[in-house]
């Protein structure tokens, strides 16, 4: 795993060097899309580049903010296409599988309209769901400018972070990723933990409904 992100730090830093904006906005683009590629990587070595005035802090900001409202609203367009006709059709037949039944997703769809912008905003400051987070917005036809504002604002927020953390620690900016890894590792326990009581309330809910079910059937048999 070792060996795997440091020849990503080498290609990324290669890539930027090269490209310099361009490379920036398609590793962006990248990141949103494809996870894998951190942006861990990529913003606080920019913002090296920065403190050696190979770059300046705005066209960074401007091409990773680009480059990830882009990746971002190309999964909303995934999200809006693949509804009813994909998303909801797998939720019928294979659902409950994962625990999940169509009200589950029609309450996720409500819960989303109701605080989408917020979801949206906040969402991009949490790994995994920075990239998801898309889908739903998508799925629940939020508005296209109202996803791109909320978007591009808390996307900017994580960038400028990222970037200046780069500015500032320099030569060292390799030290971001190890505040980084920890506030990620934070988040990861926080939504393990919201998985397995969700797990477990479905479990719990589908107990109980079996006891009713039996208890109806049992009460049926007897009256017969």
């Amino acid at each position: 795993m070792a060996a795997l992100l440091d020849w990503m730090a080498s290609t990324i830093q290669h890539i930027i060097q090269l490209m310099n904006y361009p490379g920036i906005l398609l590793l962006s683009f990248t990141e949103v899309v494809f996870p894998p590629i951190p942006s861990e990587l990529v913003l606080p070595f920019a913002g090296f580049l920065v403190q050696k005035k190979e770059l300046t802090l705005v066209g960074v900001l401007l091409a990773s903010t680009i480059g990830s409202a882009a990746g971002g609203t190309l999964l909303y367009y995934v999200g809006k296409w693949a509804d009813e006709p994909i998303i909801r059709a797998f939720v019928r037949r294979f659902g409950k599988w994962f625990l999940l039944s169509e009200d589950d997703l029609n309450r996720s769809l409500e819960f989303f309209g109701k605080y989408g912008e917020a979801v949206i905003f906040f969402g991009r400051l949490i790994p995994i769901i920075r990239s998801l987070i898309s889908l739903p917005a998508g799925m629940n036809r939020m508005s296209l400018w109202r996803f791109l504002s909320f978007t591009v604002l808390g996307t900017l927020l994580w960038n400028a972070f990222l970037t200046i953390s780069g500015m500032i620690l320099g030569a060292n900016w390799e030290r971001i990723l190890d505040i980084i890894d920890s506030y990620e590792k934070v988040w990861y326990v926080i939504i393990a933990v919201a998985v397995i009581w969700f797990v477990a309330h479905k479990l719990i809910e589908r107990r109980k409904a079996e006891k009713v079910s039996g208890g109806a059937a049992a009460a049926r048999s007897d009256v017969e």
